[in-house]
């Protein structure tokens, strides 16, 4: 294995990060470096390993990012690698649990081997069967210098994009680093176990028990869970398991996570969810655990009413309040856009993929719209994914929209809570009138003192300064305009004196149209 410094795995690092922008650019090459093609991407990715897989995974939701080709190749990268050889394992085995492990017996060959660890079957000393994750030999050294190289390429290519574009690329990178640094630490998973299940004890979903007084940074021991995969739909036929009955759970489920409670498992994907033999849902893996502010679940809640609706301002207003659209988005064409989605969303006769391939069109010939994806909403397009992978696994006539949307409509009031019923509001609003009588107050006084001060939201902050650029170019323009007139009087050619006026009249025109 290559060190992580090692100059062939930078420069593939490197030029697995030069086929990001270049693709984002529509481009086919920079500086004389071609892309990647989605094969040679994905073996690239394979190569580099560990974050990469990792990084790569949450790449595959990206539709902003890829085109269909790239996805594709993305969407089948699994993290599954070969398992740690006798002596690492060894050495990682004494580090975790010393000289004294508490087990009767331990299964040395693993059951599952990921790029983060590996898990093996054990029992404890009273018989009680458990699952043993055991982290890689330097996974956290392996994945810093990973994050190092990402930030130093990354570096390189920010001069080259729009702020849009720039600032989305580097919420996927700080975001991902930070959440895989917490995955690497199994401390901070079992601690993540421990708060589902208290967060979700009612949700009729099961999660593994975890053994706290065993567990270190290094292992986490938890109860051993069995089950199908979500994604066997063969096998849960077999023991006549309803496969609709198991989506509706699954759906309500993340709805309960994302719109909610805001506490969400982070990283779903078939081997993470198990069926029981008496359909129950077991989820696993806690090591990518992400809490969505409010904010944007109300956005988020937004969009589903809007969506149900059919209600395109307000589409168009929680679009902008979620950050998937600058709020300096022109409004006609955003307006358009939706208008467009909707009706494709509406004809029950498209499968997902024939939907997705027109929501790609569509989406590509608006490509010039200030189009972003918060790393918030990557996170819940990936729950969003998994679905709709089960869905199509299920049935090729899938579509979902007409699927999934009834099974949110039905538990849209809980999402949207008490708060939005009208007496509790009620209630609250005159509850809250001495307080909001004394700000009233405060916001006089401070008024007549010349001590105000004025909160402006983001969206608001970024439409005031898109808007004073644009002011500010055409300002230039014009004065360039008119410098060049004067200036093209101290030469002597011919039509001197017709050119300098057209100038001056140019320059003049454009400072009225900028002014008025």
């Amino acid at each position: 294995m290559l060190g992580p410094y090692a100059p062939k795995r930078v420069w593939k690092a490197f030029h697995f990060l030069l086929t990001v922008f270049v693709t984002l650019r529509k481009r086919e090459r920079f500086c004389g470096i071609p892309a990647l093609g989605p094969e040679p991407f994905k073996q690239c990715i394979l190569d580099l390993g560990v974050s990469f897989i990792k990084l790569a995974q949450v790449l595959a939701t990206r539709a902003d990012f890829f085109s269909e080709e790239y996805l594709r190749e993305l969407k089948t990268i699994h993290d599954e690698v070969a398992p740690m050889d006798q002596v690492e394992f060894k050495i990682m085995f004494a580090a975790a649990f010393g000289a004294n492990p508490p087990f009767q017996r331990f299964d040395e060959q693993p059951i599952a081997s990921a790029s983060i660890g590996q898990v093996h079957v054990a029992d404890l000393e009273d018989g009680t069967r458990v699952a043993v994750k055991i982290r890689r030999l330097g996974i956290t050294r392996r994945v810093q210098a990973d994050i190092r190289i990402l930030r130093s390429i990354l570096g390189l290519f920010k001069p080259l994009f729009n702020r849009y574009t720039k600032h989305s690329i580097e919420a996927v990178i700080a975001e991902f680093s930070t959440m895989i640094l917490k995955e690497v630490d199994l401390s901070i998973e079992i601690e993540n176990l421990r708060k589902f299940r208290v967060a979700y004890a009612d949700s009729g979903v099961r999660f593994p028990e975890p053994y706290a007084r065993y567990s270190t940074r290094d292992a986490l021991v938890m109860s051993f869970e069995q089950g199908l995969r979500v994604d066997d739909i063969e096998g849960m036929r077999l023991r006549s398991i309803d496969f609709s009955e198991v989506m509706e759970r699954l759906i309500v489920f993340y709805t309960e996570q994302m719109l909610v409670r805001g506490f969400f498992h982070a990283d779903p994907h078939p081997g993470n969810l198990l069926v029981r033999n008496d359909g129950t849902l077991c989820l696993l893996d806690f090591g990518m655990v992400k809490r969505l502010p409010r904010s944007t679940r109300v956005a988020m809640i937004e969009l589903v009413k809007a969506a149900n609706e059919k209600d395109f301002e307000m589409f168009i207003a929680a679009s902008k309040r979620l950050g998937v659209v600058a709020a300096a988005a022109p409004q006609e064409q955003m307006m358009e856009l939706a208008e467009r989605m909707f009706d494709i969303f509406d004809n029950e006769n498209l499968n997902a993929m024939d939907m997705r391939m027109l929501a790609f069109s569509t989406l590509a010939s608006m490509k010039n719209l200030p189009f972003n994806l918060p790393q918030d909403v990557v996170y819940v397009m990936r729950a969003s994914a998994l679905i709709e992978g089960l869905g199509t696994g299920a049935s090729e006539n899938f579509n979902a929209v007409k699927d999934v949307l009834p099974i949110l409509r039905r538990n849209l009031h809980r999402a949207l809570g008490a708060e939005a019923r009208l007496f509790p509001t009620l209630a609250s609003e005159i509850k809250g009138l001495p307080l909001t009588m004394r700000r009233i107050k405060t916001v006089l006084e401070d008024l007549s003192d010349g001590n105000l001060q004025v909160k402006v939201s983001r969206e608001t902050l970024e439409y005031m300064v898109e808007h004073s650029r644009a002011f500010l170019r055409s300002l230039a323009a014009s004065a360039l305009c008119l410098a060049a007139a004067f200036f093209t009087l101290g030469f002597h050619f011919p039509y001197r004196d017709e050119t300098a006026l057209a100038l001056f009249g140019l320059g003049a025109l454009r400072l009225f149209l900028t002014l008025r």
